[in-house]
């Protein structure tokens, strides 16, 4: 790995191609793809805790093509990715969740949700009431946790 990237060109590639499928670029809804430099330079820059699941995730990737995703046939990538769903465990969906949370923060794509491009504290955003008694087990339950005197 470079000193300044968490990963290397060859998974930086292959992120990229895989964001794009994860989430295509839309011209009816005026929105980038997960490929979108902005996007992937989010990704790079927020990965911290999670950059060992993603490179663990594009690694696999890779073998299962058999050479960088990025590099095989788009026809391919599929059958590629049906493996990968089916194989990657913890690290795809540690993948597929960075690429969403980048995705769904970037201001383009609130903007076409309709969303105020705003921190969602302190003002927070309302929730519809939901059933409230589906806690109900977990309230019988009690209490897990060691009371502090």
């Amino acid at each position: 790995m470079s000193d300044q990237l968490p990963l290397t060109p060859r998974q930086r590639q292959d992120l990229s191609t895989i964001a794009a499928m994860i989430v295509p670029a839309s011209d009816e809804y005026k929105v980038p793809g997960a490929d979108d430099p902005e996007i992937q330079a989010d990704m790079l820059a927020t990965l911290g805790r999670d950059t060992k699941q993603v490179a663990a995730a594009l690694d696999h990737l890779a073998r299962l093509a058999g050479m960088p995703l990025a590099d095989l046939e788009p026809a391919a990538r599929d059958g590629v990715v049906q493996q990968f769903r089916i194989s990657g465990g913890v690290a795809a969906a540690t993948l597929v969740r960075v690429v969403l949370q980048c995705y769904y923060r970037d201001d383009r794509v609130l903007r076409s949700l309709g969303l105020e491009l705003r921190a969602p504290f302190p003002k927070g955003h309302v929730l519809p009431d939901g059933d409230w008694s589906l806690l109900d087990p977990v309230k019988a339950r009690g209490g897990s946790l060691r009371r502090t005197p």
